[in-house]
């Protein structure tokens, strides 16, 4: 069992999405907690891959067209570290 910490910024970015997208996160959040980065990497829907470049360590699920779930893994610990909900760029780590 995965283990889900979320950033203090990250509540207040959910106050901002709309329903579906907050149904989508709670589902991401299960899968995650449930079967970690090998059961989101299955899931076609979410995307799920690495980025690169100032944000490489992290990694990037869909929740919708726009937004995006971004988060690493350390699994020394087995813990999901989530620290954006935001619409797409990546690039503001």
């Amino acid at each position: 069992m995965w283990q889900l910490e979320e950033h203090r910024r990250v509540e207040k970015q959910l106050d901002a999405v709309p329903p579906e997208i907050l149904k989508r996160y709670e589902k991401w959040k299960d899968i995650a907690m449930i079967s970690g980065p090998s059961g989101l990497r299955l899931i076609k829907g979410f995307h799920d891959e690495a980025l690169r470049g100032e944000a490489q360590g992290y990694r990037s699920s869909r929740l919708g067209s726009k937004y995006r779930v971004i988060y690493r893994v350390i699994p020394r610990q087995s813990l999901f570290q989530v620290v954006h909900i935001t619409p797409h760029d990546c690039r503001k780590i």
